[in-house]
């Protein structure tokens, strides 16, 4: 192959960047800008007249401007159109009654602020466990056939299907015995899957079965502790089937394939779904026991909606009073709390049953100390203490019905109702769990004295102050109050035992005292903890206990400096000693560190505290640790180190830098922060301390340079190493210390052979030829301001680099290598020029030490020549079927190239541009849009001064057509 000398372009950097600059045009007030606010056009339609006359229409605007998205808003849109085309007296009465009934709807409607069942039924399921045998008891009937013979007068077909109950109730009987109490649980899914399965199938008296028996099933207290699963479990059920009847019914209500609306009276249900809904009804008020009775009823109290305007509100109070058959005090609290939540749920306006539900209790509420109770739970074994909380779910619910809403008065009523009570501690802990937090913190004392009269062997008074405490943490009590509530509350937790039973109370009680008190109340709070806990290790059972007492109290202490000066902070944190729930803790802290953290800080106390909580989460890393994990660590790690400046006290900062190394080093992420933040310091230093102590600033920033490269080669990432080698030298560069600078250069020259073929990127092996591209083009870069070591001969870093390419084993359906060759022909081409395009001050470029001489210029175009002969020689490989598309590309791209760099007056090469020309469009595989737009710069570029050679190149320059 023939040698094509290489000419480079003189290049007059100035001139080229005031043609590249765009022009400026004034912009006269008023004239369109894209950021300029848009102006709405408003306009007026006039209504088109009978007679046929044109519309006229009247706008105005201060901008000539259209809106596209301000179409909607001019009138002219279809549905404004047909809005003034409607009756404006009709429209306006129309809006008015939708006002009217929307207003009238949203006070039988239960607001977002109103916590709904379904929040607290996994709580409850929770909670209310048993190891335990449990038994269910069904009654499966006997199947006579009697529901598929055709009945046709309709008194026959009630009589019908009462006697299928009446079967069902007296058929054959079926026990689940022994069951545990996810066998319970999978057995009522069942059952609840059952009821679904009939529905669908169209046997709904089948369904009506299921509802019943599994209603019976409430009445069961054989196994008291699992009571208030098992009304959870059973009124998902109940709640099934109401919701299916609800929909039969309203599904029937359709008159000319129209439905009926949300909003509906009786006046628009018609016959046949008023006759089904009383049909249901009927067949319930057969049902012969009380509780199963009782509950399916309520379960379709909805469906009064159909009958009656006023069926709901008359059928409240009847439930009530039937509740009162139930002898049983705690199956009677259940089934008011199921009467109160359907009642909120379809008429929450009807305060006067909720009210009414309460009162019955209270008169029935001496109940639980009676004889049967206590014989009850003797036989089961069951202690009056763990037997009382078994009430909470249902009163809670009562109460939160009752007080949604409810003035401050009614609480006042609650309060001297529940203090003319005996043993009224589970009615005053439900009162404080229901009522508005407001109402309970203006009263706080008085709830304290009503505390200290109640009887400690039925309700511990601690769970009542630590109701009291969940009121105090999100309201607060009159000001004058605050220390003697927080003492009070305080004798009586301090004086528990048991070390669960403390640990649930101080909880609860260190967000009030973070919240109104000083640290050394907290203080004393924590050592109070931590003298409870430690003793038998019994911080161990308490880990999430003590997890959110450390939450509260970063919560409210966002100065480090103060929370860190709480003495019993740290020790604290030791009680912390199973490493996952360590390391969480410590998340928790630098999380909220970061968040609130506003300025940098040199406090050595929050430092020294802050290293070990960051030192705590570095030594959790093992080989099991997900990157996800470590991702997150290092990010709380860095943002803690990103927030540490000692100001102008370099030497001090680059000794926290050297520190930190040393405590992070299994967290590539953390050295990278590092490394940077220390060329950053270097920087800094060099900038800061610009004409004084010039030796002492030099000596700084090469220990920061030595940082840096003692560091890099610790790390795994062999691209980040790159990068890094690149950016630490271009910092050594910056700051005059050029043998380090050649150090870094050197380093990543010889790391470029050890990049592997594939890479991990984001959990997925991808080809590294692309990237290693893009690195080595940001190196040319920076090697044009590199200027040569006086003892290694002329571009030696250009030489080693250009070796290092060569040597590189390259895919051999790649073309990234001739890519990178073009990159080293634009880099030596601005080389030669007599002023290069950038400078670092105060360093001397090759451009300064050669000044234009013979013999760099000749070394120069030499290495042109032969990275050219490269490039050919490749084109030349291409000439195959298969890679005749990669070779037009690429022989486009060295066109251009030498267009842009390349001194065309040089015969050759104008000879070798035009043959690499024709070269692209061979095969046809060129892209003759492309083509076309190349000419005409061409062309262009001709009629600048200097640039007449270019006239006779164009001419030279055919585009082919495709045939």
């Amino acid at each position: 192959m023939a040698v094509f000398p290489w000419h480079s372009r003189n290049r007059n950097y100035k001139a080229e960047f005031a043609s590249c600059r765009l022009e400026a045009v004034p912009l006269e007030f008023g004239d369109y800008h894209p950021l300029k606010p848009i102006t709405v056009t408003e306009s007026k339609t006039k209504k088109v007249s009978r007679k046929g006359s044109t519309s006229s229409t009247s706008s105005s605007s201060s901008s000539s401007v259209v809106d596209p998205l301000s179409s909607v808003l001019d009138g002219t849109d279809p549905l404004s159109m047909f809005a003034a085309s409607a009756d404006p007296a009709a429209l306006a009465a129309t809006t008015d009654n939708s006002r009217k009934k929307r207003d009238r709807d949203d006070n039988s409607i239960v607001g977002s602020d109103f916590e709904p069942w379904a929040s607290k039924r996994g709580e409850i399921l929770a909670r209310y466990t048993t190891t335990e045998k449990l038994s269910i008891n069904l009654f499966m009937g006997s199947e006579k056939g009697k529901a598929g013979t055709a009945i046709s007068a309709m008194s026959e077909k009630v009589r019908t299907r009462l006697e299928e109950l009446d079967d069902f109730e007296e058929g054959s009987q079926k026990e689940l015995l022994n069951l545990t109490q996810q066998d319970y649980v999978n057995r009522i899914e069942e059952l609840n899957q059952s009821l679904k399965d009939a529905w669908a199938s169209d046997q709904k008296v089948k369904a009506l079965k299921i509802v019943i028996q599994c209603s019976k099933l409430l009445s069961d207290t054989s196994v008291i502790q699992f009571y208030p699963s098992k009304f959870v479990l059973i009124t998902d059920i109940l709640d099934t089937f109401g919701k299916l009847v609800y929909e039969r019914i309203f599904s029937m209500c359709m008159d000319n394939h129209s439905i009926l609306p949300d909003h509906f009276s009786p006046e628009n249900v018609n016959d046949t779904a008023k006759e089904t809904c009383l049909n249901w009804f009927f067949k319930i008020a057969s049902i012969r026991e009380l509780i199963p009775r009782f509950y399916v009823e309520a379960s379709i109290l909805k469906c009064n909606k159909f009958l009656s305007k006023t069926g709901i509100s008359e059928c409240l109070p009847r439930l009530t009073c039937m509740v009162r058959g139930i002898g049983d005090p705690l199956v009677s609290v259940y089934a008011r709390a199921y009467l109160c939540r359907v009642g909120m749920e379809v008429a929450p306006h009807l305060k006067e049953s909720l009210n009414k539900n309460f009162f019955d209790f209270l008169l029935t509420f001496k109940q639980i100390h009676g004889d049967t109770v206590q014989n009850q739970l003797v036989l089961q074994g069951v202690e009056l203490p763990s037997y009382l909380p078994l009430y909470s779910p249902a009163m809670d619910w009562i109460f939160q019905c009752i007080s949604y809403h409810a003035p401050e008065a009614l609480l006042t009523e609650m309060m001297e109702r529940c203090k003319k009570l005996a043993n009224n501690a589970l009615l005053l802990n439900s009162v404080m769990s229901a009522f508005r937090a407001e109402f309970i913190a203006t009263r706080s004392m008085d709830f304290i004295g009503m505390i200290k009269e109640c009887d400690e062997s039925g309700f511990p008074k601690h769970l009542l102050f630590r109701s009291l405490g969940l009121n105090l943490a999100l309201a607060n009590p009159p000001e004058s109050d605050r220390l003697q509530i927080l003492n009070e509350a305080w004798k009586v937790i301090t004086k528990l035992k048991n070390p669960q039973d403390y640990i649930n109370c101080a909880e609860v009680w260190v967000e009030y005292t973070c919240k109104h008190f000083t640290k050394r109340e907290v203080n004393t709070v924590l050592a109070d903890i931590i003298k409870h806990m430690t003793p038998d290790r019994a911080f161990e059972d308490s880990y999430p206990q003590l997890q959110s007492i450390i939450k509260k109290v970063i919560a409210h202490f966002h100065d480090f400096s103060v929370l860190f000066s709480v003495e019993k902070f740290l020790p604290f944190l030791d009680m912390f000693q199973k490493e996952s729930v360590r390391v969480e803790v410590c998340k928790c802290i630098m999380e909220v560190f970061i968040k609130h953290q506003q300025e940098p800080t040199k406090d050595p106390v929050i430092l020294n505290a802050l290293l070990h909580i960051c030192k705590t989460m570095h030594d959790s890393v093992n080989a099991l640790t997900l990157e996800d994990e470590k991702r997150m660590l290092a990010y709380l790690i860095n943002g803690f180190i990103k927030m540490v400046s000692f100001g102008r006290d370099f030497e001090q900062q680059l000794s926290f830098y050297v520190e930190a190394r040393s405590m992070f080093c299994n967290l590539e992420p953390v050295l990278v922060q590092l490394i940077h933040s220390v060329n950053r310091l270097a920087m800094e230093t060099r900038k800061v301390m610009k004409g004084n102590h010039s030796r002492k600033t030099a000596a700084f920033v090469r220990a920061c340079v030595a940082y840096c490269f003692i560091t890099i080669p610790s790390l795994v990432g062999i691209f980040t190493r790159l990068n890094l080698y690149l950016h630490s030298g271009q910092v050594a560069l910056a700051n005059q210390c050029l043998s380090q600078a050649d150090a870094f250069f050197k380093a990543a020259i010889s790391l470029v052979p050890e990049v592997p073929k594939m890479i991990n990127i984001d959990g997925k092996m991808r080809p590294s030829e692309s990237f290693l591209l893009e690195f080595l083009c940001n190196f040319f870069s920076t090697l044009l301001i590199v200027p040569d070591h006086p003892e290694h001969g002329v571009l030696f870093l250009v030489r080693e680099l250009l070796n290092v390419i060569q040597d590189y084993t390259w895919e051999d359906s790649s073309d990234e290598k001739i890519r990178i060759y073009t990159c080293v022909l634009h880099l030596l081409s601005a080389m030669s020029q007599e002023t290069y395009l950038y400078h670092v001050d105060k360093v001397d470029s090759n451009d300064s030490l050669y000044g234009g001489d013979s013999k760099f210029l000749a070394e120069n175009n030499k290495l042109c020549e032969t990275v050219m002969a490269q490039i050919l020689e490749h084109l030349k490989t291409l000439a195959k079927d298969e890679a005749l598309k990669r070779q037009s590309s690429l022989g486009l791209s060295f066109f251009n190239s030498i267009l842009a760099h390349g001194d065309l007056r040089s015969n050759r090469l104008n000879q070798l541009s035009v043959n690499l020309w024709h070269l692209a469009q061979r095969h046809g595989c060129a892209d003759t849009r492309t083509m076309v737009k190349t000419l005409e710069y061409i062309k262009k570029r001709s009629k600048h001064p200097d640039m007449g050679h270019l006239t006779e190149l164009a001419l030279r320059l055919p585009l082919q057509t495709r045939t």
